[in-house]
């Protein structure tokens, strides 16, 4: 790649240079897990011919807890490597649009959903993921009412759609000046970012697309342009809107990629007949129907209610330690939906 990349003419076309780097980089985390696993086995088989040729005693002893470690480790990047085989839908190498919506609960959930967004953007800095803020609307008081950012890395979208659905959040409220228990709901949907050769077709006669000024914190960099972009696709009903660039061509351009993910996930939908998995799955933002829960008070726990998976350390979840749901949940779906381990709730 490196040698392509630094010959002649492959900058020229700055689009194609990038479709090419991306697939490098897909095929780069097939393969590293693979070499990873070789390199420490490899590595024990070296150390234990060490151990084998030393005397008994100490340095054996040393040698062969290497051997130990090693094995260890090898075992788990084999469990990673077994876990990205899951990975195998046609979008799941795709980057992945996500978009928090608050639901019942007024001002309690939209602090709720900013929890969240703060939560996968610290998973994202975990996993070496990039985030790109497309558009967010902030709570009449505290929090968000939405959001919609772009994550960017390899299988991205393979590993978030295990977060689709309604998340609910049981906590004594901070906006209550009883401290009474309040439970908030706030759904998360997950499109892949599509990748060009697929063909989405857009009428434009089939658009209303609106202009409105960007919001903002306000100050000398506040937005006194009309540059933020809406768009209504009129024949599904489908509206998604862009304000993170100062141009108003580049949200246009950022608003209809999401437009064409939206409409390309509803057809696909459509064409296996399974359009309750979309929308159902996620269902109504209210009781019945959210995916997992996130419980502060009377006690602490953080429960995926598909896979069983729970643990008692939800701070560390809310921090962005989410990869036993994500990994769970990728089991649980290739078991047919058999309950798999439940993690300590310690």
């Amino acid at each position: 790649m490196s040698a392509l990349a630094s010959g002649s003419g492959f900058w020229d076309d700055p689009k194609a240079a990038k479709g090419v780097i991306d697939k490098t980089n897909v095929e780069k985390a097939v393969v590293k897990p693979y070499d990873a696993v070789e390199k420490l086995l490899e590595d024990a088989d070296v150390m234990y011919e060490l151990a084998d040729a030393e005397p008994e005693g100490d340095s054996r002893a040393a040698a062969l807890s290497d051997v130990s470690e090693l094995l260890e480790k090898a075992e788990a990047a084999f469990d990673r490597l077994e876990l990205q085989s899951l990975l195998n839908g046609p979008l799941d190498h795709c980057n992945a649009y996500l978009s928090l919506h608050a639901g019942a609960g007024g001002t309690e959930s939209c602090d709720w959903a900013s929890m969240l967004f703060r939560m996968y953007q610290r998973f994202c800095e975990r996993v070496g993921y990039e985030v790109e803020v497309v558009d967010i609307a902030p709570g009449d008081e505290a929090g968000i009412t939405s959001v919609t950012f772009l994550v960017s890395g390899p299988n991205a979208y393979g590993y978030f759609k295990a977060e689709r659905g309604v998340h609910r959040l049981v906590r004594i409220s901070p906006f209550d000046s009883n401290s009474r228990r309040h439970t908030s709901f706030v759904s998360l949907d997950v499109i892949a970012e599509l990748d060009d050769d697929v063909d989405v077709e857009i009428n434009e006669d089939d658009l209303e697309i609106t202009t409105f000024r960007s919001s903002g914190a306000g100050g000398q960099h506040v937005n006194k342009t009309d540059s933020a972009i809406r768009i209504r696709h009129v024949p599904t009903g489908i509206v998604v809107s862009c304000q993170a660039e100062r141009s108003q061509h580049k949200n246009r351009a950022k608003a209809m990629s999401v437009l064409k993910a939206k409409i390309y996930e509803m057809e696909q939908d459509k064409k296996r007949e399974t359009m309750e998995k979309f929308y159902g799955e996620k269902g109504s933002i209210a009781w019945g129907s959210q995916i997992r829960s996130y419980v502060l008070q009377p006690y602490t726990m953080a429960k995926d209610l598909r896979t069983g998976i729970q643990t008692g350390n939800v701070h560390a979840v809310l921090d962005g330690d989410i990869g036993d749901f994500i990994d769970g949940w990728l089991k649980w779906k290739s078991s047919g939906g058999k309950k798999v381990s439940v993690t300590d709730d310690d």
